[in-house]
């Protein structure tokens, strides 16, 4: 972990703000010319043409995890690294050298098959060396300490407007999951089934220009949707680990933003 410090990336209204809606949302976060950088490497791996549209026949085509060169630098500029030590605290996450795989959309009528409301699973639900059984991801699982993941992070590679297919996000929802989530303790929970959790909260879209991240809580309730504009849509959304678990019980009150809204959340039901 590099030692190097930053001036704050987030004003405290920006902290609260993660604090109760569940995300912030940081334009500029890296650069445009990364972002098309990265699509140009990217569209090497599509099978379609990408300056004729008639060639786009499927509303998504998902694409292996890339690192290094525009997407590693994409992950680690000073405002995020900023951003990350004021969310989680410094010395307690991972640095990324690259932003996995991305789902990329196309405008189609057919539903992409993976528009349900969800949140991020991050470890995996059997005490195995099998490395089959660590995959099978329909088994893993989330605890009320979001094991394995600090943060979920929405990339943007390209520009994305309202009707590009932007991620949905249940304002506020992170605190449903925090209490649906606190009975099962640590051993955590799999198969959630989310479609009616927080449908009466605000909903936000992940939009804008190329080089915005989203921040988000790992809790957050987030979907994908149908592709109804014009343009194709490049978004990465992988998770930052953290470097030591997650706690809830610091003596010395130095929790994190990230815990502070899980704690906020139980103190409220």
């Amino acid at each position: 972990m590099t030692s190097t410090v930053y001036p704050p990336a987030l004003s405290a209204a920006q902290i609260e703000q993660f604090i109760e809606d569940g995300f912030i949302r940081i334009e500029d976060a890296f650069p445009g010319e990364l972002a098309e950088e990265a699509r140009a490497i990217m569209w090497r791996d599509i099978p379609f043409d990408a300056a004729d549209p008639r060639t786009w026949t499927q509303p998504v085509v998902r694409l292996a995890g890339y690192g290094g060169g525009p997407f590693e630098k994409a992950a680690n500029t000073p405002v995020l690294h900023s951003a990350f030590d004021q969310l989680i605290g410094k010395g307690r996450w991972e640095p990324r050298n690259g932003l996995g795989s991305f789902p990329v959309r196309f405008p189609h009528p057919d539903d992409p098959g993976d528009a349900g409301w969800h949140v991020d699973l991050s470890f995996p639900g059997v005490d195995s060396d099998d490395p089959n059984e660590q995959r099978d991801f329909s088994a893993w699982r989330v605890n009320i300490t979001s094991r394995g993941w600090a943060l979920l992070m929405l990339f943007l590679f390209s520009d994305v407007g309202e009707e590009d297919a932007p991620t949905r996000i249940r304002v506020g929802s992170h605190k449903d999951i925090a209490r649906l989530l606190a009975p099962a303790g640590e051993a955590g929970v799999a198969h959630l089934w989310l479609e009616h959790v927080g449908e009466d909260r605000p909903l936000a879209l992940a939009t804008g220009p190329a080089g915005t991240v989203y921040l988000c809580h790992p809790f957050l309730i987030h979907a994908a949707q149908i592709h109804r504009g014009k343009e194709r849509r490049f978004m990465a959304q992988p998770g930052l680990a953290p470097s030591e678990p997650l706690r809830l019980d610091r003596e010395d009150g130095s929790c994190s933003p990230v815990e502070m809204a899980i704690r906020r959340a139980l103190q409220e039901r």
